[in-house]
């Protein structure tokens, strides 16, 4: 019960304000296409400013918006051709396979969290943390795109920030620095970048279920 007066005791403007970010990368998660990948991409990065459990300096926080303005740009890139509408169906039962994985993990961290002695703040960043890793986790087993991946990564890695700032309020020295996950995640995304392109260029598409056209 406490897990939840956590959320239903916030104000409805704070609640919307804390539930955007995640709201979009779900639906980057559930709809499919580019265009939908970059839409909610570039309304997460305008919704970060406004979320109350991204606390972190100011630099940090540009650093994301502007992170997750190059996911948007990413997204709205197209690379090689479309995958094959053969291709296309085989990837259903892999995807949903990585559906019902995800959400038992997410579901599963989520209940852990729950079990936990954190006042509403603490509660509500640990929550969003792991919500936000794990629909980037789910993303990356649903969507087979390689650049899509880079949405995935910026998710994970903005769970993992707030994570740690739920951490560095309960744990005296010995932190990591603050700009971490920022930095680890930049360098997940332009790898996966590196991949996309490298992939489109040698199998004329950045679509994994093409990798089978790689030969030796």
């Amino acid at each position: 019960m406490h897990f939840l007066d956590a959320w239903l005791g916030l104000a409805p403007a704070h609640l919307l304000r804390s539930a955007l970010p995640a709201g979009f990368v779900a639906l980057a998660v559930l709809v499919p296409g580019r265009a939908a990948a970059g839409l909610t991409a570039l309304a997460v990065a305008v919704a970060l400013p406004f979320l109350p459990e991204l606390v972190a300096p100011g630099w940090v926080e540009a650093g994301w918006v502007a992170l997750w303005l190059v996911v948007a740009g990413l997204a709205a890139w197209h690379a090689g051709r479309p995958a094959r509408p053969g291709a296309r169906l085989g990837g259903l039962e892999s995807g949903g396979i990585g559906l019902v994985l995800g959400i038992g993990l997410l579901a599963l961290v989520g209940a852990g969290v729950a079990r936990l002695d954190l006042d509403g703040e603490l509660t509500r960043r640990a929550a969003g943390g792991v919500l936000l890793a794990g629909l980037g986790l789910v993303h990356l087993m649903l969507r087979r795109h390689a650049l899509r991946a880079a949405a995935a990564f910026a998710a994970m890695g903005l769970g993992l920030q707030l994570l740690d700032g739920a951490v560095r309020a309960v744990v005296v020295g010995g932190a990591a620095p603050v700009g971490l996950p920022l930095a680890a995640t930049a360098l997940a995304v332009a790898l996966t970048l590196r991949v996309g392109r490298v992939r489109a260029a040698a199998a004329g598409s950045a679509w994994v279920g093409d990798a089978h056209d790689l030969h030796d």
